[in-house]
């Protein structure tokens, strides 16, 4: 059937994100949000082939941050070994061109609070600051001054041998999910992503309570492997895996998904 004339008027202008996005003039507006065209691949992962569509794909890459990673930052300054969380360093460079060259979203997902922490419990500032003595949220790092995780801070930025391109989406997130009380889920829903990759740390921590809150809201969820890490024991990596397995999603390696995307 063809469209009315009025539906093909040229002077139609976008409102919105596609395809989360009207097209409207003085006397139209057209609601039927046209899809992306398809990107479809097959994804090998540890439990089953994916046949996944990429236009409905992001990578959630979770607190790749100096107060994590970083030498002088807050968790070195507490004595935690951060060489672990440099680890997917190597694997997320080989991976982040390959998805933004077919325009699946990178999303930056880090720790960074507001300045005067008001939404901020004392039970999560309890975490980074157990005893009320010690260099907590907000205070300044003794090596460099920089204010522990907070927005717009050295320690809250992504490390430096991760580089953010202007297209990359940045989310601040203030617990260990990126989905509670911030803006991920809306912006994920309004770009009409519906498979979520996640990479980052710690695995145990943040990325899984990402990954299990986007799975509690109907997101399919993809842990890839070689781009996460956790500076906890063992036993901690060796449980996030089993749980995502088992309950929350599928886990596949940068590998897999480079020669998936090859395939194309």
């Amino acid at each position: 059937m063809a469209l009315p004339d009025r539906l093909m008027n040229s002077s139609l202008r976008t409102l919105g994100i596609p395809p989360n996005a009207w097209t409207v003039d003085a006397e139209t507006a057209d609601l039927t949000r046209p899809p992306h065209e398809p990107i479809a691949i097959a994804l090998a992962t540890e439990t089953k082939t994916l046949k996944l569509d990429l236009a409905k794909t992001a990578l959630l890459v979770v607190d790749m941050q100096n107060d994590f990673c970083h030498q002088d930052g807050w968790l070195a300054h507490i004595g935690v070994d951060v060489s672990p969380a440099c680890t997917p360093i190597p694997p997320l460079r080989q991976l982040l061109p390959v998805f933004r060259s077919v325009n699946v979203p990178i999303v930056w997902v880090n720790w960074g609070n507001r300045p005067d922490l008001l939404n901020i419990s004392p039970a999560l500032r309890h975490v980074y600051n157990p005893t009320g003595a010690g260099i907590g949220l907000g205070d300044p790092l003794p090596k460099n001054g920089a204010p522990v995780l907070q927005a717009g801070s050295w320690a809250a930025a992504v490390v430096d041998e991760l580089e953010i391109e202007p297209e990359d989406i940045r989310v601040d997130k203030y617990r260990m999910s990126g989905f509670w009380d911030t803006p991920l889920d809306s912006i994920l829903r309004n770009l009409g992503k519906t498979t979520l990759f996640f990479a980052g740390v710690n695995a145990d921590q943040c990325v899984m309570a990402t990954l299990q809150d986007a799975n509690f809201l109907g997101y399919d969820c993809v842990l890839v492997k070689d781009c996460t890490a956790t500076t906890s024991p063992e036993y901690c990596w060796l449980a996030t895996v089993y749980n995502v397995n088992q309950c929350f999603g599928f886990v596949a390696e940068s590998r897999s998904i480079i020669d998936a995307i090859n395939q194309i």
